[in-house]
């Protein structure tokens, strides 16, 4: 078998450990360092499109929609976000390690259709939460795939966005009728009671890693900011 080669690695913006990137002829990985397992990987990207289509074509009939993703990774929810999309939308794309960026406009770009590239992509490099602080009923939907949902394997400050405070600010951060949805490595039954305290109508549905029927089996919530 044709044995990983490491491409490079990144530290994780305030914590110990790294992000490794791993490529197998045209397979990519990335992996966290301490034990911490595979993060994604090139084949394996099923949910991710998932959670972008779901959400996006709730909105995709709005004028100029705006939408938030929170997390790069290797460009796939991005990607399939731009295709749910009209023309004069906008995709803000947070991506707190610059590294990871990189990867995607050189390494990783051909992966998903070179996503960095739309007009209509602005990245923000840096904290998703920063961006959910300060902008208030600014966005028709919401991405939030950063770690591997409620259960962080990566940042501790990433449990923030998972808190009642995080998901107020993401409420907050929606105009009417907005959707928030969020990938999950698995179900959580509390983390949904959370969602509907803080004022959200939710929807939890499965999706698999590999497809419609194969793969591991990921949880996405689509939860709406009512009208």
């Amino acid at each position: 078998m044709t044995p990983w080669e490491l491409l490079d690695t990144a530290p994780v913006t305030g914590e110990r450990g790294e992000l490794r990137l791993y490529r197998r002829r045209e397979e990519y990985s990335i992996l966290v360092s301490g034990g911490g397992g595979e993060l994604m990987n090139s084949r394996l990207h099923g949910s991710e499109d998932a959670l972008a289509e779901r959400a996006c074509s709730q909105v995709a009939d709005r004028a100029r929609p705006r939408v938030l993703v929170g997390g790069l990774g290797m460009g796939f929810t991005l990607a399939a976000a731009l295709k749910q999309l009209p023309p004069g939308a906008e995709v803000t794309v947070a991506e707190l390690v610059p590294a990871v960026v990189q990867w995607n406009r050189e390494l990783l770009g051909a992966l998903a259709g070179h996503p960095l590239e739309d007009p209509r992509t602005v990245v923000h490099g840096g904290d998703v939460g920063v961006v959910l602080k300060r902008e208030k009923s600014a966005f028709d939907a919401i991405l939030l795939d950063v770690d591997n949902g409620p259960e962080g394997l990566t940042r501790r400050k990433n449990d923030w966005l998972y808190s009642f405070k995080g998901l107020e600010a993401a409420f907050d951060a929606l105009r009417s009728a907005g959707v928030l949805a969020i990938w999950s490595a698995g179900p959580d039954g509390a983390f949904a009671d959370r969602l509907r305290q803080v004022g959200f109508d939710v929807e939890e549905t499965i999706a698999r890693a590999h497809g419609p029927k194969k793969g591991a089996r990921h949880t996405i919530w689509l939860a709406t900011r009512p009208s």
